[in-house]
């Protein structure tokens, strides 16, 4: 392999010749530490996680309405601003989601400085969380198990980027960070376009398996959102159409504001910390005003199946829930989309239920279009179906329910790709090239040669 990437080749191509060329003992070995080791990793991160954001919660709710809780909350969002910023200012690289960088690096655009972006995306996201923002762990997920790839994959060689550590590392990220090795497998694919051949899907299915085994088996994290018990009778196959259908426009309208809203940050050109700011502002004002949409303080996906709250509720936290999600998203901070997005789905399919319950429409669907329309809405933003309809059904569990998730999910992206929406992660792809482009005086839309002047000939891994 080439000390250095052509500046017009994709270094995956390159990856294409060593794969065919290495053993098959090298291959098990590597693909089962990259999972391991990003296993371990992301299910520290989850349980840390759920630590804070339990602890947080209790101690809001008993000492929220006294003076000194009310500064103590001050300061702590004061403190996780200062944390989210630091994280950010040291590695810019991890502002935002994580998957359009990982995209980025496999086209050979972007570094991988590995060690720096694990650690900084571990504990800017741990504190964007923390604060209350409506931000994911699983695209940083991601993008630390790609990280903790190309780490693992120094084990093995010099210093140089070996795609199917970074492949299999982000497989691994989204096996551990929802439980789903399938969606992670078919996620390498689908979404990030790896070439299949046989030793990367090798080497991809043993790193998911590694992680997988390592977050439900050994540390024994269990299902994401536990709906194990849930089947579609052949009289309600007409939902998953109908969850197709709303969730296409829905992706639409998601995909056009989430974008536009930070592309309009980006143009004020508003420097950190002071972007991030208004959204932990926000994020205290809601604590008290309204904290039914703070994760941890309000409904989640299994009380949404429930099919227990009433019309009206449901569409003002669906209606905040959006705006809160998106204006997270644009303040820069570390923190991924998939997770509000996930919810957004469920809120989406319990408001459809409780509607279709107000127009007199006999049975409880609740449960059904909560699980249809997670699928649904992440299929048409992200675009990548196969992945959707896997991931749904791996974190609930409701194997039964796959056929009419993956309808949902084709339906959802179908007619999201009608309205020419583009897929959400590859407009933040172009998004996240301008600005690094912007910030060293990079022309973003000059030829390849020219463009990558003034960045790194050999990603480093």
């Amino acid at each position: 392999m080439p000390k250095s990437f052509s500046k017009l080749i994709p270094p995956s191509l390159y990856e294409m010749h060593e794969l065919q060329r290495a053993g098959f003992v090298k291959l098990v070995l590597e693909g089962l530490a990259t999972g391991a080791v990003s296993g371990f990793v992301i299910g520290l991160f989850r349980i840390s996680y759920s630590f804070v954001n339990s602890t947080l919660g209790a101690l809001f709710v008993k000492h929220s309405a006294t003076p000194e809780g009310i500064a103590c909350t001050a300061c702590f969002l004061l403190f996780c601003l200062v944390a989210a910023w630091l994280c950010l200012r040291h590695e810019p690289l991890i502002s935002g989601s994580g998957i359009p960088h990982v995209e980025l690096v496999l086209r050979g655009r972007l570094p991988m400085p590995w060690f720096r972006v694990l650690w900084t995306k571990f504990f800017g996201t741990l504190a964007s969380l923390s604060g209350g923002l409506a931000v994911g762990r699983e695209g940083p997920c991601i993008q630390m198990g790609a990280a903790i790839g190309c780490g693992v994959g120094c084990v093995w060689h010099d210093d140089h980027l070996r795609p199917r550590f970074l492949v299999g590392g982000s497989t691994a990220g989204m096996a551990a960070a929802f439980g789903a090795p399938l969606a992670g497998m078919f996620f390498a694919f689908e979404e990030l376009r790896t070439i299949a051949t046989i030793p990367m899907l090798l080497f991809t299915s043993l790193a998911a398996f590694g992680a997988w085994f390592m977050v439900d088996v050994v540390l024994q994290l269990g299902l994401v959102f536990p709906l194990a018990d849930t089947g579609l009778r052949h009289a309600l196959l007409w939902l998953a159409p109908l969850a197709g259908i709303v969730c296409g426009l829905l992706a639409w309208g998601y995909n056009r504001l989430l974008v536009w809203l930070a592309l309009a940050m980006d143009r004020t050109a508003m420097r950190q910390p002071w972007r991030m700011l208004w959204s932990f502002v926000l994020s205290g004002i809601l604590l008290y005003l309204y904290p039914t949409v703070m994760t941890g303080l309000g409904p989640g996906i299994t009380d949404l199946a429930s099919g227990m709250y009433p019309l009206r509720f449901l569409l003002l936290l669906w209606a905040v829930t959006l705006a809160f999600n998106v204006i997270s998203f644009s303040s820069g901070v570390s923190g991924g989309i998939l997770m509000p997005m996930l919810l957004a789905g469920g809120l989406t399919g319990a408001l459809l239920s409780a509607l279709l319950s107000a127009l007199g429409c006999p049975g409880s669907f609740a449960t059904h279009l909560v699980i249809l329309c997670m699928g649904g809405l992440f299929a048409g933003t992200v675009r990548a179906p196969l992945t959707g309809a896997f991931l749904i059904t791996e974190m609930t569990g409701a194997w039964t329910l796959l056929p009419a998730v993956a309808a949902t999910s084709f339906i959802a992206s179908t007619l999201a790709s009608a309205l020419k929406s583009v897929p959400v992660y590859d407009s933040l792809r172009t998004r996240q090239w301008r600005l690094y482009c912007q910030s060293r005086g990079i022309d973003p839309d000059a030829p390849a040669t020219v463009a990558s002047e003034g960045q790194p000939d050999k990603p480093q891994a």
